[in-house]
């Protein structure tokens, strides 16, 4: 187990084997982005509203306080690094890693990198460097965030390239496809299954069992976890009030906004940001 922290105590940087984060045990809540490197064994991953399958050698990932935790019936052997925005902003490399809406923040693809036998043994090397890093007398930041940012690129090229393929898939849902866009498009006014449903000329069943299948998730979860995911990203990103960001969501108060935000992250707003930290990216210049 080794870990960095800041000035307050606060962790900006952690990795640890199986042995000492037993997600196994009870659902868990990191403040921080996590990155999951399952090197044997089989399972469920269950990350909020999602329940995902996997195989090892696979990388599965989490954004901050996520519940999340594995369930299998084989032992599990695996790696978890945990890093805080505060210490790698995905949002401000965005163009070194491309990982924002790949690997995290997005609600329609499985969070989890599927990799090779071949790829399995360069992610070893990568956490091995990284962990030797770590038990230098003197550990550098700056070769530990290249390990970190090395990482998540390979990561979202993998990622990147699985998708690609599987777009070429002749099980590809053209209409789950529409789904999707059409949740980002009325998140905001258009609450309930049965609304989309009317959109898409299908009744509410048949979108419900078509959502669960293609996207393992309801449409009642996806909807919410759409508005939760992008008051996650004002609070993070942004200096606005709570206030303010529950009436740019729509909300009739601040507290109606509060409750729903608890209720689905089991966290208030204010402590969502008090543990993720607002980012530099709240103060860069708008985008031209």
């Amino acid at each position: 187990m080794k870990n960095i922290q800041n000035h307050t105590g606060d962790l900006l940087l952690d990795l640890r084997d199986h042995t000492n984060c037993d997600l196994q045990l009870k659902p868990k809540q990191f403040p921080d982005y996590t990155v999951l490197f399952i090197t044997e064994g089989s399972g469920l991953y269950h990350a909020d509203f999602g329940t995902f399958p996997f195989n090892a050698p696979v990388l599965m990932f989490a954004t901050p306080l996520q519940h999340i935790y594995l369930s299998s019936e084989t032992p599990l052997q695996y790696t978890a690094l945990r890093f805080h925005g505060d210490f790698y902003c995905i949002e401000y490399h965005k163009a070194q890693v491309a990982c924002n809406g790949l690997l995290f923040n997005n609600i329609y693809i499985e969070p989890s990198v599927v990799l090779t036998n071949e790829d399995a043994a360069a992610f070893g090397r990568m956490f091995a460097d990284m962990a030797a890093e770590f038990n230098a007398p003197d550990p550098d930041d700056m070769v530990l965030r290249s390990y970190l940012q090395l990482l998540l690129a390979k990561s979202s090229n993998i990622k990147r390239r699985t998708m690609k393929k599987e777009s070429l898939l002749p099980e590809k849902d053209e209409q789950m496809e529409a789904f999707a866009k059409l949740i980002d498009a009325h998140y905001l006014e258009l609450h309930k299954p049965a609304d989309y449903a009317k959109l898409l000329a299908m009744s509410p069943n048949n979108l419900s069992k078509r959502s669960m299948r293609y996207f393992r998730k309801s449409p009642s979860a996806l909807i919410q976890e759409r508005l939760i995911t992008e008051a996650k990203k004002r609070l993070h990103l942004t200096r606005q009030s709570i206030k303010e960001i529950a009436y740019s969501l729509n909300f009739e108060d601040e507290f109606y906004f509060s409750r729903f935000f608890k209720k689905l992250t089991t966290v208030s707003p204010q402590t969502f940001r008090d543990k993720t930290g607002i980012s530099i990216v709240a103060d860069l210049p708008p985008a031209k």
